[in-house]
């Protein structure tokens, strides 16, 4: 970690020196080989969004918008939507069991990404599509073309509600010239990736366009795997192709069709984690485990070590296909009707080995029955935009069709019932000692301490090793939602001056699942616990007490009478120890049908005015809404399942005071703005330890501030560019029922730094007439946050710095060029997320960012 001195230091340096990110007004692709000279000549003040859905000036727009072009995103290497955070304040994305559970927070706000059934904070639009939750969209984005990140809730302007933010990705279009791009990259890891793009005129009015890739890398993370049957010694790895064709079709000058369809798989093992706090029960896992190191005896987070005996094999597939047409009409001004129509498909099948440890506890495979999340989405967005000299206006519709399959699974392995019967027995047993203190010394009576790994035999009469065995649960989960939408945005320009914008939007989200829940061996011990709880339980315990059964009967009955207030605790926490909600006989044969309907109301209100040609200021008011949902997910309330898993919609009012400026003749550009959010029945996704479960918290509330500046100084060929975010975002004082959120109230949200900044700077130089040199180098700072969703202190991880550079050489008219790149330069070791060790009393394990990569780029294009 860096020291405290050296994190001042740094932010100290990226706030005063406000080094920035490469070009982000260069707008020319490679095919266009424009020098640095004419490069340099655009101005800032040229940057265009299309946050509004139709193009405008950066300046214009009353809303807090993070740009990042192309140039800015091949110097930062930046792939999918993890890489692009160090780019962005205030921005941070997570994963933990696996790839396909990415989670994207903007100002702190975010959705936890484990339960499939919680729609996303954060949303995700591909060149108009919105996609189901941020996992799918982690993968090679391909050729990009710029990405917008659009700050606060945007019901108005996409097709889909989001309460926190929206990145939109806009990839590069089909053009009418002949341009061949090829890049081959090689790095640390055993990295290698090759990637392609061929662009082509059809005739006067059609061109395509086709991108294909190949990456892998071997794993960061070291594992010891005990006795297996895992084989993999590392964790991490990538190993992922793609590959995206578009179709561009213009029969007339007011009609555009662009067909796509795009591919990728990912076929990898992640994600381990690694120890940051070894509890008790960490002795009880390394007796259960060949070679006696079941979790690593001293915590050191910069050896990477994990353990698992188990494999954490994952494939992910995504797939899709979309049309967009705009059509600028004869009527209406000449307004453009535009519409997107997509159908696409998402398939992670995963596995995890669940205690996180070389012991051979709990685990699931990697088989389609057994761990499946699926989702077919079809969507259907229609826009039509225009103007006349006093207003810009749109109206839209958005319907969505989402189908969601899910199949979970938990397998006991053979370390199950030893380790879960010498927790309990050990428990139980210091709670006899406890309760014969109380009695007479005279009659003698002691506990016997052997063997309490066969403690739950004691209670069934089963042979050891036969009560919890293969499949413990086997659920399968099916949900259709469906999404029907009417919104509007308008700006009308009351005076030259003067803009007032009035937003609204109505949604109605009908939601059903049908859930079956299945226990096919594994439940023994508990089943005949539950069919006589006391006197199995109490049976057993009684047993443990040496020379009780000598006493004279009614002696032992006055004896449990006065040892019962004492012995209750233990008999009813070793029945919730035995029927945890993978082994619970009460879930088998279940079958569960949930359905809502919810009809909301969204809307903003903008006020901008142009207080000269250079400043503009603006305030904002908005309603932002987030579909709720149902828990797929076991739930239970003691050892009784529930049929109700529903958990109600997010909804946040949000307000902003921006400031957007112009300076030095259009070449600096600094922004800020002022926000305040309250969510109401913020939508928390947690992991109790036996399940992940989706609670509404009263108030959450974000205030703070964002910082934005290009400049492009005096100095040929170099760039600018940095950003702040403070932000203060804290759950409500309202006490809460649950036990394990009592942190919560009045305290800093987790995965929320107060303080986040970005800053780099681009260098571009000649060498003679035919070459030049490229350099960026750019950094991201977050001051201390929690990574937990219940603020253990344990989850707590220090502030730290990601710092990434590149240098590159080539040719003028940029044929080629050869880069030098590292990310993490200063292999900041860090915890994405930290998490409670399952069934693990005392013990903290966490989710690490990557590690340092560094390597070598060589690019061609031909044009």
């Amino acid at each position: 970690m860096v020291s405290g001195h050296l994190q001042r230091h740094a932010l100290a340096t990226a706030l005063l020196a406000i080094l920035a990110s490469p070009a982000l007004v260069s707008t020319a692709h490679a095919q266009d080989a424009a020098p640095a000279a004419e490069e340099q000549a655009t101005t800032l003040s040229a940057i265009t969004v299309t946050a509004q859905k139709r193009e405008e000036a950066l300046q214009d727009v009353p809303i807090v918008v993070n740009v990042l072009p192309e140039q800015l995103l091949v110097d930062t290497g930046v792939r999918d939507i993890k890489d692009m955070q160090v780019l962005v304040p205030g921005l941070t994305v997570t994963s933990t069991q696996s790839a396909a559970q990415t989670t994207a927070r903007i100002r702190g706000i975010g959705t936890v990404g484990d339960n499939p059934g919680l729609e996303s904070s954060v949303g995700v639009v591909i060149d108009g599509v919105y996609r189901a939750r941020n996992s799918v969209s982690f993968g090679d984005l391909g050729e990009l073309d710029r990405i917008e990140v659009l700050k606060g809730p945007q019901g108005t302007v996409f097709g889909k509600n989001t309460s926190a933010g929206v990145i939109n990705v806009v990839t590069r279009r089909p053009s009418y010239s002949q341009s061949a791009e090829a890049e081959i990259t090689a790095g640390n890891y055993g990295m290698f990736g090759v990637s392609g793009a061929y662009n082509d005129a059809l005739g006067e009015n059609a061109a395509f366009r086709i991108y294909a890739t190949k990456r892998k890398r071997d794993g960061v993370d070291d594992v010891s795997t005990g006795g297996g049957p895992r084989r993999e010694t590392d964790d991490g790895d990538q190993n992922y192709h793609a590959v995206r064709g578009q179709l561009l079709l213009e029969p007339t000058d007011n009609l555009s069709i662009n067909f796509a369809a795009d591919y990728a798989s990912r076929e990898e093992n992640c994600c381990v984690t690694v120890t940051t706090h070894r509890g008790p029960t960490a002795a009880i896992i390394d007796a259960l485990t060949p070679g006696g190191e079941g979790i690593i005896p001293q915590v050191d987070l910069d050896r990477r070590l994990a353990y698992a005996n188990r494999t954490t094999e994952q494939d992910l597939k995504d797939k899709g296909v979309s049309a967009e047409v705009n059509w600028t009409t004869p009527w209406a001004n000449e307004a453009v009707l535009t519409s997107i129509t997509a159908f696409r498909e998402w398939d992670a099948i995963t596995s995890i080995d669940f205690d996180y440890s070389a012991a051979d506890i709990m685990y699931r495979p990697p088989e389609e029955d057994y761990s499946l999340v699926a989702f077919d989405t079809f969507s259907q967005e229609f826009r039509l935009t225009g103007s006349t000299d006093r207003v810009d206006w749109m109206v839209g519709l958005f319907y969505s069709d989402e189908d969601l399959a899910r199949n979970d699974s938990y397998f006991m392995g053979a370390a199950y019932e030893p380790y879960l019967s010498t927790l309990v027995g050990s428990q139980v047993l210091a709670g006899l000692a406890g309760a014969i203190a109380t009695l007479p010394p005279q009659l003698g009576l002691s506990v016997n301490t052997a063997m309490p790994a066969t403690f739950f035999s004691e209670i069934t009469g089963q042979p050891f090793g036969t009560n919890f065995t293969g499949v413990g649960a086997h659920d399968r989960y099916s949900q259709n939602a469906k999404s029907a939408a009417i919104f509007t945005n308008n700006t009308f320009h009351a005076t030259d001056d003067l803009d007032i914008t009035v937003g609204l939007r109505y949604t109605r989200e009908k939601k059903t699942l049908d859930s079956q829940f299945t226990n096919p061996n594994g439940s023994a011990a508990c089943g005949l616990t539950l069919s006589d709880p006391t006197g199995r339980v109490g049976g057993a315990m009684l047993g443990r007490i040496n020379g009780f059964a000598n006493l004279p009967p009614a002696l032992q009955q006055q004896l449990i009478q006065q040892m019962l207030p004492a012995l209750a605790p233990a008999i009813q926490q070793v029945a919730g120890y035995m029927c945890l909600p993978w082994a619970n006989a009460l879930h088998n044969g279940r079958e569960t049908r949930e359905e809502v309907t919810e009809k909301e109301w969204s809307g903003t209100v903008k006020v901008a005015y142009d207080f000269s040609d250079d400043v503009m200021g603006y305030v904002s008011a908005a309603r932002g809404y987030k579909a709720g949902g149902f828990n797929l997910d076991r739930v239970q309330v003691g050892v009784t399942p529930q049929d109700d898993t529903y958990f109600p919609g997010e909804f946040v009012n949000s307000y902003e005071l921006g400031l957007k400026t112009t300076w030095a003749d259009g070449n600096l550009l600094l922004n800020a703005a002022a926000f305040h959010q309250e969510y109401e029945d913020f939508q928390l996704n947690s992991f109790l330890g036996t399940a992940f479960v989706v609670r509404s918290i009263p108030e959450v509330t974000s205030t703070g501030v964002d910082l934005d500046l290009l400049w492009q100084p005096g100095i040929q060929g170099l760039m600018i560019q940095g950003g702040l975010t403070y932000a203060k975002t804290e759950y409500g004082n309202d006490l809460l029922p649950d036990a394990d959120l009592v942190l919560l109230p009045g305290n800093q949200m987790s995965f929320a730094p107060e303080w986040s900044g970005n800053a780099s700077v681009t260098y571009e130089w000649d060498f003679g007439a035919d070459y030049i040199g490229r350099f960026n180098i750019g950094a991201k700072y977050m001051s201390d946050y929690n990574t937990g969703s219940d603020l253990d202190p344990q989850k707590d991880q220090d502030a730290y710095a990601l710092v990434n550079a590149r240098i590159g050489f080539g040719s003028r008219n940029r044929r080629w060029m050869v880069e030098l790149w590292g990310q993490n330069l200063t292999d900041e070791t860090y915890k994405q997320v930290g998490i409670d060790a399952p069934i693990q009393s005392g013990s903290w394990n966490a989710f690490l960012g990557a590690p340092r990569t560094y390597g070598v780029t060589v690019r061609f294009n031909y044009f």
